[in-house]
């Protein structure tokens, strides 16, 4: 079975007995979230040979910190691909992360869901593409209901959050810092996930985001919310990343092991 583990106060999600290590993912939590919440996640990585650390950082922390907590979590010989990944605010920090590292950390990618790309702290006032927007997105204003809508359509991954007493409610409404804000581009294979319907960050800001990027590739999820890897579709998110991160073992140069050449897209 996949197993979990806590060394130094951080979430590790192991291989199961027998299976091989196929890579390291250090993971960025966002606003108002905490290591916990990426168990579902940490447990399907895992269970397809990757090793899960989800790290115990603030929006708040400083590029140097988030580099030195990953490389303690990652230790001196982790197996590669190392890759940054992080959500929300923690995409943000993964790419000036990814940007900096040095070789005591040798990251070879970073994986970008739901980057707040606005800068701000509310919903976007013009809403996702096709929708209606969130309107308004004071915190006074923006209520419980309003932040699930916005953060996932998953019943499981709702009820979670509203069970949750570490959550902190209302995290979505908070500035994003202005280290983060900054402009951060890895000469390194990223890749960029939003939802199509992400009525935080519009989905056009990350289309950009992934043409500026020198590697970057961009995958889009119909009908999917702000917290992407936790939302209705994370297994297909889930198992893109999978592919993703297996091309990047194969190949830094991402050439496809598997092209389908008839019918729809996967």
């Amino acid at each position: 079975m996949t197993g979990l583990s806590v060394s130094h106060a951080v979430p590790l999600w192991l291989p199961p007995t027998g299976v091989a290590p196929r890579g390291t993912l250090l993971l960025l939590p966002g606003r108002g979230e905490h290591p916990g919440v990426y168990e579902r996640f940490g447990r399907r990585l895992s269970a397809d040979g990757y090793v899960v650390h989800v790290l115990d950082s603030a929006p708040e922390d400083e590029t140097a910190d988030v580099l030195s907590r990953a490389g303690e979590a990652a230790g001196r010989e982790p197996t590669a691909p190392v890759v940054l990944v992080g959500s929300d605010t923690g995409a943000l920090q993964a790419l000036h992360a990814a940007a900096t590292a040095d070789r005591r950390l040798p990251v070879a990618g970073v994986v970008v869901a739901g980057a707040a790309l606005t800068g701000s702290g509310a919903p976007s006032a013009a809403g996702a593409e096709g929708t209606g927007g969130t309107g308004g997105g004071a915190e006074d204003d923006w209520s419980w209901d309003a932040e699930l809508a916005a953060r996932t359509a998953c019943p499981t991954h709702r009820e979670r959050l509203t069970r949750d007493a570490e959550f902190v409610r209302g995290g979505l409404t908070r500035p994003v810092p202005a280290h983060l804000r900054g402009e951060a581009l890895p000469v390194l294979p990223a890749l960029v996930l939003h939802g199509a319907a992400d009525p935080v960050t519009p989905p056009a800001r990350a289309r950009d985001l992934a043409a500026r990027l020198p590697h970057g590739t961009l995958g889009v999820v119909r009908d999917g919310l702000h917290d992407v890897l936790n939302d209705a579709s994370h297994r297909t998110t889930a198992a893109v990343i999978v592919l993703w991160l297996e091309r990047l073992r194969a190949d830094p140069g991402l050439r496809p092991i598997l092209t389908v050449e008839r019918g729809e897209e996967l």
